[in-house]
């Protein structure tokens, strides 16, 4: 008889060791971590310790990243707050670079937006965020359902972040939008594993809903 032969029998007869409760004493298997013979009582037993142990680490792994998702939604509503107090344009992106560096500690944060319906807002004709944006980015941004995390590979994005560009080895990449398109914001980071492929991207397409919903008040 072969042993799957064995396992086979002992999972169609669940009740063979109790009319052979005899035999529970006399089984003998090696130690799982070490050499000698033990019980097959205390087997289990270690069995169980370990299965208790591993389910103890993935609570207590649970548990963090719960917390960590209640600090991420706690900052989320506190920048959801300073967008809706903001009266204008300028004090918007103000607000929004400011919540990005100091609230979500994202050391370089830009934006752009090309499809004002109604025009710049008044005095904003020379800001950053309303340059020259190229067809090739407009396009790879309304290609974006999710946001991009990696390695930046538009040249022209990167500049976005001025004399910082150079040390920046990893982006997150939101398109702003309405019915369509109409720009999009760049986070960016000297660690490369801050915003990396496989990450959840969750906060990050409710950060730019946020933003395209704070900027059309003034669009």
């Amino acid at each position: 008889m072969k042993a799957d032969d064995v396992a086979r029998y002992l999972r169609e007869n669940p009740m063979f060791f109790e009319t052979h409760a005899d035999m529970l004493a006399e089984i003998s298997i090696p130690h799982p971590h070490g050499g000698r013979a033990i019980p097959l009582s205390d087997r289990q037993l270690l069995t169980l310790r370990e299965k208790s142990r591993g389910l103890e680490s993935r609570l207590t792994e649970l548990l963090q990243i719960g917390e960590e998702n209640d600090a991420i939604g706690e900052k989320m509503h506190r920048l959801s707050l300073a967008l809706l107090a903001a009266p204008d344009w300028h004090s918007l992106v103000s607000v929004l670079y400011l919540h990005l560096r100091e609230d979500f500690a994202v050391p370089h944060a830009a934006l752009r937006v090309w499809e004002a319906e109604r025009g710049t807002p008044a005095g904003s004709e020379d800001a950053p965020e309303f340059r020259s944006v190229g067809d090739q980015l407009k396009r790879y941004a309304a290609s974006l359902s999710q946001p991009f995390c990696g390695p930046s590979g538009s040249a022209e994005a990167a500049a976005w972040f001025g004399e910082s560009a150079s040390h920046v080895r990893s982006v997150a990449h939101m398109a702003l939008r309405d019915r369509e398109c109409f720009g999009m914001l760049a986070l960016g980071s000297e660690d490369v594993l801050r915003f990396y492929p496989e990450m959840g991207t969750l906060y990050l397409k409710r950060m730019g809903d946020l933003a395209s919903a704070a900027l059309l008040r003034f669009l």
